[in-house]
């Protein structure tokens, strides 16, 4: 039992990054060929428009991660009405929310022109495309509750490999048609066509994995109350998120233009690139403390919040220092030098704050599995107003770098003033140990690696993709020296004492099944 196991975490595991890498390696291939074939008025409706419709994610109201919970629990106990009543009254809720969404669009797309600054020759277009899109959302509502049945049965591959086809084909079809002079709506429609044919293929994979029954009569008043109660506060951070990440390009169309949307999303696409990775990372730490807040072993969960911690560090302070130092490079590089001027002070303004939430990605992810989450749903929600108020009331005088800064500066209170604290109060930690313990070490192992990337900036500016490999190269040579010394050591894993009080009671024994743990996780 315990390989397979063992195996299906590598399976999980391994398809996650290679999905990720590839959508990363796509995205960066990809957004420039768009942009540069589109122009940067297209481009910027383009993301306006997928803004926009990210905001119907919040009609979600938290359902999907009651399904992955409830799926995993009712099939752990072969318990297949009460899994049938899941899937059923999921279903007929995401139908109400998809067309609810569709009503939403058509309303949207009356008014598009005068809610927006939207070039006249592009009104009809940006009408059609809000349509393609909104009704793509809203038949993802019903098809997509499989993705989450995925889940909650643990087949995480599945979701990665068809995503790694689905990413393919994008790319493929994307290519071929700009190149025969189609236009915007022609990579709209290859873009959310896709991902429905995907969620079908994950349908039919689900339930013959898992079959589960059909009817009115699953669909159940209770069952839907116990979803809701699960997911009210999941909610609540599911709208501070959007709040916080999804409204810089809608408060720039409402207020600037379209093409102002393209110069921010240039800089804010490479610090969400750099997300993406710690944040596949940190997913982790979910079960994991769940596991020991089940047991009551606060020891451990003690180590899982300063060695997660460390582990987001490690893998966040080095894109950090690249992106700070070499960052006008990468844009050159990337989409090319006009951008730079004004791309990298925003994408500098996001960096810092985002690189201060992402070194902490586990501690989130460690409330979650405490299930203590309440208090960071009020602060996320907090700071997700004030980010979007703080936006409106900068973009005006200051156009996108006041929309950055009114992102960054609630950003950076609550991942200084409240994160780290709220943390170590809960789990008995000093703070200044719980610093220590998390960021000492990572800090130490990029200076090499920021003292390579100043050399190889005086020796040549990179301008091109070759030779800003040359400087990543170096300097990721140096850090990953120090890497392999911190690891091959077990300094990269191992935790101290805590605090005084715990000093006494820590099981020294019980660091190496801590150890052992996250080697078999990562």
């Amino acid at each position: 039992m315990r390989k397979l196991e063992k195996r299906q975490i590598i399976k999980n595991v391994g398809s996650s990054w290679i999905s990720l890498g590839l959508n990363i390696v796509v995205g960066i291939l990809l957004s420039p060929f768009i942009l540069h074939r589109l122009g940067d008025a297209a481009f910027g409706i383009w993301v306006l428009i997928f803004s926009v419709t990210g905001y119907y994610g919040l009609f979600d109201l938290g359902i999907r991660s009651s399904i992955v919970r409830y799926v995993a629990k009712f099939s752990a106990t072969e318990d297949t009405e009460d899994l049938a009543k899941l899937v059923n009254t999921s279903l007929f809720s995401y139908t109400l929310i998809g067309v609810a969404c569709m009503v939403v669009t058509v309303l949207v797309c009356l008014f598009v022109d005068h809610l927006f600054h939207i070039p006249a020759e592009f009104h009809d277009t940006a009408r059609w495309l809000l349509l393609m899109v909104g009704a793509s959302v809203a038949l993802g509502f019903p098809l997509g509750i499989f993705g989450g049945y995925l889940e909650g049965l643990q087949k995480f591959y599945i979701l990665n490999w068809t995503n790694i086809a689905a990413t393919l084909l994008r790319a493929v079809f994307i290519v071929v048609f700009l190149n025969r002079g189609y236009g915007l709506l022609t990579v709209a429609f290859i873009t959310v066509f896709l991902p429905l044919v995907t969620s079908v293929i994950r349908s039919v994979l689900a339930l013959r994995i898992q079959p589960v029954a059909f009817g009115r009569r699953f669909v159940d008043r209770d069952t839907f109350r116990q979803m809701a109660n699960y997911s009210g506060i999941t909610f609540i951070i599911i709208l501070a998120a959007r709040l916080k990440f999804k409204t810089d390009e809608i408060v720039i169309g409402a207020f600037l233009s379209a093409t102002a949307i393209t110069y921010f999303n240039i800089g804010a696409r490479i610090v969400d690139y750099a997300g993406e990775v710690v944040v596949s990372l940190s997913q982790i730490f979910v079960p994991m403390s769940s596991q020991s807040d089940a047991v009551g072993n606060m020891n451990r969960l003690r180590k899982i919040f300063v060695a997660g911690n460390r582990l987001c560090a490690f893998t966040i302070f080095p894109i950090c220092a690249i992106l700070v130092i070499s960052g006008k490079s990468v844009i050159e590089a990337w989409v090319g030098s006009k951008y730079i001027a004004t791309s990298y002070p925003v994408m500098l303004i996001l960096v810092l704050p985002t690189t201060l939430m992402l070194a902490q990605g586990a501690s989130s992810r460690v409330l979650f599995g405490m299930g203590k989450h309440g208090t960071w749903a009020v602060v996320s929600l907090i700071e997700g107003v004030s980010n979007l108020v703080l936006s409106i009331l900068l973009v005006r005088p200051y156009g996108i770098i006041g929309d950055a800064v009114g992102t960054a500066i609630p950003l950076t209170c609550s991942m200084v003033f409240f994160m780290p604290s709220h943390l170590c109060k809960r789990l008995g930690i000093r703070l200044q140990t719980f610093l220590r313990e998390a960021y000492l070490l990572p800090l130490l192992a990029c200076l090499p690696l920021i003292a390579v990337l100043l050399l190889m900036q005086r020796w040549f500016v990179a301008h091109t993709y070759r030779q800003l490999a040359v400087h990543l190269l170096a300097a990721g040579s140096a850090y990953g020296l120090c890497l392999l010394w911190a690891f091959m050591s077990n300094e990269a894993l191992r935790v101290g004492e805590l605090t005084e009080k715990e000093a006494v009671h820590t099981d020294v024994q019980d660091e190496e099944p801590l150890v052992e743990t996250f080697r078999e996780e990562v």
